[in-house]
C-alpha cells in the first residue's frame, strides 16, 4: 500500500484525516481511490474534464509527478504520495 498525505485546507472533504493508504499502481490510480471513498474531495483535486487541477501538485517521495509520468507515474508499497496546493499571497516589500 502507498500512504497519500491530505493537506490541511483538503482534510474537511477527506473525513478529517491527514492521511490514507491505498493499494494502487500508479499515482492516477491512487488518487481515483481517494476520491472514490472521499467524493467531494474531486472537485478540489480534478476539472470537469477530468484533468488534475494546475495549482494542485502531486510528489511521489520527493519527486514531482510532472517531472516524471505524470498520473502514469508508478508506486510501489511503502511510497508516500503528497498533495501540495500552491499557495498564493505573501507580501511585496
Amino acid at each position: 500500500m502507498a500512504t497519500i498525505t491530505i493537506p490541511t485546507a483538503l482534510r474537511q472533504y477527506a473525513g478529517g484525516s491527514a492521511s490514507l493508504s491505498l493499494e494502487a499502481e500508479t499515482v492516477g490510480s491512487l488518487l481515483r481511490g481517494l476520491v472514490e471513498q472521499h467524493p467531494t474531495l474531486g472537485k478540489h483535486l480534478f476539472s470537469e474534464q477530468g484533468k488534475l487541477r494546475s495549482f494542485v501538485n502531486i510528489y511521489v517521495g520527493d519527486e514531482d509527478i510532472r517531472y516524471l509520468d505524470g498520473q502514469d507515474t508508478p508506486v510501489a508499497a511503502g511510497d508516500t504520495v503528497s498533495i501540495i496546493p500552491a499557495i498564493a499571497g505573501g507580501s511585496y516589500v
